[in-house]
């Protein structure tokens, strides 16, 4: 047997490699299930309740039902583009780029990765901001306690960002996604532990309440421009919260087989997407309830709870642990495309390829690099330094979930899946995709337009 024989192994499954060559693949649902949530349960679930006032108590709810769906409908075309030609045993591809240079051809990629790059980046910088904002409620909420809801209790967000960036600069030495599986199961359970207390101190304020607040039109506005820009920031935000198809391919090459990878995706997609609805919609809506016209942009830092003020520490304290987590999650794609690019352009250079061997004190050996080193710090820095410059939670979730909506999330799954099924132009399948890629176009349009305004107006008014 040659050498290209002996690393062909089946994917009935013996050896340590997979049918390309590479180390064997130990994902599992439940580890997909555990990716899909850290990336997706994050900074946007604490914008919900803001959203949900916004639209009111129908379109509220209505709108985070049709934006599951979307979401489902977008995972299952993309996840039967991991392999190619055949969806079960063609040639893998390992990135959401990957896919879109094989399925569309290298013109659409450069555009496909401008925008998934570029949503990655925004959404790191979205974390930094959510981080310092949580650092600071904990902070905020110990002074509250202590001289009362009326203090003046004012911190800034400077430092905290740079606590998160040293902290992120350290977890970027995590070589890849395929050993962050601990660390994304970590996270999954801090957004349900900080979501679930959200959702309690929501139920808690409702019932002292004695009543729901809120109305069928949501919040109301000085103008009709000034709705209108609200409604097209909250659909954007809720856009934000949902969709998860720029890492999903990367999350379906871990996975192992058999199963085929994209049969355990389809169903990890429909568990994680289901139980992030619930989440959601409780969030969302018992966090209207219980504000009403008053709902935060951010239900745990905007400070509609003030008590038990230990409580709200603790949650924001989880989302400070599921942020870092978080952030690798989206910077890891983004990591692993310049490794791969910068190892194919400088084959023969130490510093892009040669790995040294350290050990500290106490902890296992691990190997650094110094291109990682430079690359992956510079990264972060930069990060956090826009964070600092723009730090305006709802109206940065607004345009990312504007830019990245529509083409990464819904145009380039559907044309994929057009090349990848071989539909035919005018058949009813066609049709009904083509309408369903329009209307969610218009929404990206929409939203980005109310955000951008939202961003103009903040800078303006600070």
């Amino acid at each position: 047997m040659g050498v290209q024989d002996s690393l062909q192994i089946t994917r009935s499954g013996t050896g340590t490699y997979d049918d390309d060559g590479h180390p064997k693949r130990t994902g599992t649902l439940r580890s997909a299930v555990a990716h899909i949530i850290t990336a997706v349960i994050g900074a946007g679930v604490l914008s919900l309740a803001w959203s949900t006032s916004q639209l009111g108590w129908i379109a509220g709810p209505v709108s985070l039902l049709l934006f599951a769906i979307v979401t489902y409908i977008s995972s299952f075309l993309l996840s039967d583009c991991y392999r190619t030609p055949d969806p079960v045993s063609g040639k893998r591809n390992y990135s959401y780029m990957d896919a879109v240079r094989v399925y569309l051809g290298s013109k659409r990629t450069y555009l496909a990765g401008f925008l998934q790059y570029l949503t990655l980046y925004g959404t790191c910088i979205a974390y930094v901001i959510t981080t310092a904002s949580c650092i600071r409620a904990i902070l905020k909420s110990n002074c509250y306690h202590k001289e009362g809801h009326k203090a003046p209790c004012k911190y800034g967000d400077t430092l905290y960002m740079m606590l998160f960036g040293v902290v992120q600069i350290v977890m970027s030495f995590i070589p890849d996604l395929h050993n962050m599986a601990w660390v994304s199961v970590v996270a999954a359970l801090m957004s349900f532990t900080y979501a679930t207390i959200g959702l309690g101190l929501g139920i808690t304020t409702v019932i002292e309440n004695g009543r729901i607040m809120g109305s069928i039109t949501g919040v109301a506005a000085s103008s009709t421009a000034d709705k209108l820009w609200l409604i097209f920031q909250a659909l954007s935000d809720i856009a934000f919260a949902y969709p998860y198809s720029i890492i999903l391919l990367e999350i379906q090459d871990t996975l192992e087989a058999p199963p085929s990878e994209n049969k355990t995706m389809k169903k990890a997609s429909m568990i994680a997407i289901f139980i992030t609805t619930f989440f959601y919609l409780c969030c969302g809506c018992f966090g209207y309830a219980a504000f009403g016209d008053q709902t935060p942009g951010n239900l745990l830092t905007g400070f509609g709870f003030y008590e038990p003020y230990w409580l709200i520490d603790f949650a924001n304290a989880c989302i400070v642990l599921h942020l870092i987590g978080g952030y690798q999650i989206y910077c890891q794609p983004i990591y692993n495309a310049v490794d791969r690019w910068c190892q194919r352009k400088y084959p023969n250079s130490e510093f892009v390829n040669k790995f040294y061997r350290m050990k500290l004190p106490k902890l296992p050996a691990f190997q650094v690099n110094l291109f990682r080193i430079c690359f992956r710090t510079t990264y972060v820095v930069s990060t956090t330094g826009l964070g600092i410059l723009f730090p305006y939670f709802n109206q940065v979730l607004g345009v990312l979930g504007a830019i990245s909506f529509w083409p990464l999330a819904i145009y380039f799954p559907v044309e994929m899946y057009f090349v990848q099924k071989k539909i035919e132009a005018w058949s009813r399948k066609w049709i009904v995709l083509r309408i369903f890629s329009f209307v969610c176009f218009l929404v990206t349009v929409l939203g980005l337009i109310g955000s951008l305004e939202g961003i103009i107006s903040a800078k303006l008014s600070s």
